[in-house]
């Protein structure tokens, strides 16, 4: 089971969203937090600006940055949400 930590600016983006999406986006958190579910989400790794970080599917249009804090890839922290534009080169987190 991954141990799961937010970023202030993921929290205040989920907070933002309306209530249905809000229960959407942690119903997959806690999808997420079992490996076996990372086919399912679509978990995969980004590339270029972004290298280092990860990603996976809330749904067909939303998306959550994360970065593995440990090597043992026990926990992660969650960056980000949004639609593909949260891969933009320009974001700083």
């Amino acid at each position: 089971m991954l141990s799961v930590s937010y970023l202030p600016v993921f929290v205040r983006q989920l907070k933002k969203l309306e209530q249905s999406l809000q229960e959407e986006v942690l119903e997959k958190i806690e999808l997420f937090k079992n490996s076996k579910n990372h086919n399912i989400l679509k978990v995969h790794k980004l590339r270029g600006a972004l290298k280092g970080r990860y990603s996976f599917s809330v749904n067909y249009r939303y998306r959550i940055v994360f970065v593995y804090i440990d090597k043992k890839k026990t926990s992660v922290a969650l960056l980000a949400f949004g639609d593909h534009n949260v891969y933009s080169p320009a974001k700083n987190f």
